[in-house]
């Protein structure tokens, strides 16, 4: 668990963010009722309730309000628990707080507060829990990296689900695979796991492009682009491993296998390896022809 520490004055800019309605008072009565307080705190608490009942009516700022009485009372936020980050900084987290308006325990909605949290980029969930009289805990869960998905010319990085979750940047997430075209965010999981029982076949692959979002085409490192069917794709893959296991298919001068259809396979040569067959045809029937006349 990481801790961070701040202690919290009153600001200005702070205040003029914090305007909510007078039905925060009710709220306010209950967070008071959720204090064990010793005699002099309830008497405290009453005149708390009571100036903050006599501010609202004056100026409608309810948490202004509230945290201008609180203060006084030792009830600022003084120490800030922050555990489950690893991709979102403590800063950014402090500053998500901040800006709920609320400078003190009394006057914080943790709702609110969680609500403005999971808004973050990284954040899949958070919980906001208050310890009186001035510590909150914030516990997080972020999303995890699982792919980085191309649509047009944008990369974004997304989670096994297919949530997006920032922009793409080079550098650390550069190992994650990358996956192309509509629909492909929320197919992945599938089809990587399929990979893994085929490890030098997912070695090899530069992305994994998702055509019609129905079927799958992998586009190999060396330029050779498997074209997979949209049924039992795992049956193809066994195929194209086997083929290149005892053939070394996918190391010959080739641009594509296409296993679309389940009793064919369908290699398209390269240019230059087109030109040699025919070349190596045309010698072919040249000797044939002379042997014929001999």
């Amino acid at each position: 668990m990481r801790e961070v520490r701040r202690a919290l004055n009153p600001i200005g800019s702070l205040l003029a963010m914090a305007r909510r309605s007078a039905a925060g008072i009710e709220q306010f009565a209950g967070r008071l009722a959720e204090l064990r307080l010793p005699r002099f705190g309830l008497v405290a608490g009453g005149l708390v309730a009571g100036s903050i009942t006599y501010g609202v009516v004056l100026g409608g700022h309810t948490t202004a309000v509230i945290d201008s009485i609180a203060i006084p009372l030792g009830f600022s936020i003084e120490t800030i628990e922050v555990s489950g980050n690893s991709e979102t900084s403590e800063i950014d987290i402090l500053q998500a707080l901040w800006g709920t308006g609320a400078q003190t325990l009394i006057s914080l909605d943790p709702a609110i507060a969680q609500e403005t949290i999971e808004a973050m980029p990284w954040i899949e969930r958070a919980s906001v829990s208050k310890y009186y009289p001035n510590r909150i805990g914030i516990d997080l869960i972020e999303h995890r990296p699982y792919a980085v998905w191309q649509s047009s010319e944008n990369f974004t990085i997304v989670d096994r689900e297919g949530t997006s979750i920032v922009p793409f940047t080079p550098g650390r997430f550069d190992v994650l695979p990358v996956v192309v075209g509509e629909g492909a965010p929320t197919a992945a999981a599938r089809i990587l796991d399929e990979m893994e029982e085929f490890p030098e076949l997912r070695a090899s692959v530069k992305a994994y492009v998702r055509v019609g979002d129905r079927r799958w085409d992998l586009a190999l490192e060396n330029g050779v682009t498997i074209r997979l069917p949209e049924r039992e794709p795992i049956a193809a893959l066994a195929e194209v491993a086997r083929m290149d296991r005892e053939q070394s298919l996918l190391g010959r001068d080739i641009l594509s296998v296409d296993m679309r259809v389940a009793d064919r396979v369908v290699v398209k040569l390269t240019p230059g390896a087109l030109e040699r067959r025919d070349a190596a045809l045309k010698e072919r029937k040249k000797i044939l022809k002379q042997q014929s006349k001999g």
